[in-house]
């Protein structure tokens, strides 16, 4: 998953997702298959537009798969009976990530 935050948007396309978690569109694809709450709107032209509670949902399937290597399975039950502190362990991982950042940062100015 990439450092860098996501624009702040009302929706995100496949390929802007596709290039943050650095996954192909078919696994985005296909994870919205097997996650019911990853449920992006579409046009006319079937183009997928995904919100910010389809990206969190992302996130969170994207930690317990690629990051934590849990099934698909295992994953599921994870988000069914520890959802929040799933979301928490991510947002301190991200925070620190942040810090290390700015860190390393201060430390080059000198």
């Amino acid at each position: 998953m990439s450092n860098n935050p996501l624009p702040d948007k009302i929706y995100y396309s496949i390929a802007e997702l596709s290039v943050h978690f650095g996954v192909a569109n078919s696994l985005l694809r296909y994870w919205e298959k097997e996650f019911s709450k990853i449920n992006p709107k579409r046009n006319a032209k079937g183009t997928r537009f995904y919100s910010k509670q389809d990206v969190e949902q992302i996130r969170l399937v994207y930690h317990l798969v690629k990051e934590k290597g849990h099934t698909l399975e295992g994953a599921r039950k994870e988000l069914k009976t520890r959802k929040k502190q799933v979301a928490n362990r991510i947002a301190v991982k991200e925070s620190l990530l942040q810090i290390k950042t700015q860190l390393k940062a201060l430390r080059d100015q000198l």
